[in-house]
């Protein structure tokens, strides 16, 4: 499952752990194609990954905070750090072997 979160959210259901976190906006075509691959990691990597999504045009200010320009950007954290950021659109495969790398 993927949680929508906000401004208000973030840093409290990001602090913990492994979470990747998916910022979109609805009139983004690249973004309504990311969706579904997250949904699927999600699913794959449930218990192990927290998967959070955060519309940019509702809650602008977290992205500014992290100088996100293009979406869709995902934003991977671990233990409330950021160690990962990927703009654009990336295949399962691609984002499957970032994720293993804070999982394993």
């Amino acid at each position: 499952m993927v949680q929508a979160i906000t401004d208000k959210d973030f840093s409290q259901e990001t602090d913990k752990g492994v979470v990747l976190t998916d910022f979109w906006a609805t009139w983004c075509g690249p973004c309504r194609m990311q969706s579904p691959v997250v949904e699927q990691l999600a699913e794959d990597y449930d218990g192990e990954v927290k998967f959070t999504k955060m519309d940019v045009d509702a809650n602008p200010a977290t992205a500014q905070s992290f100088g996100i320009m293009s979406i869709p950007t995902l934003l991977v954290k671990k233990d409330g750090e950021v160690v990962e950021t990927l703009v654009g659109y990336h295949t399962k495969d691609q984002l499957d072997q970032v994720l293993k790398q804070y999982t394993a």
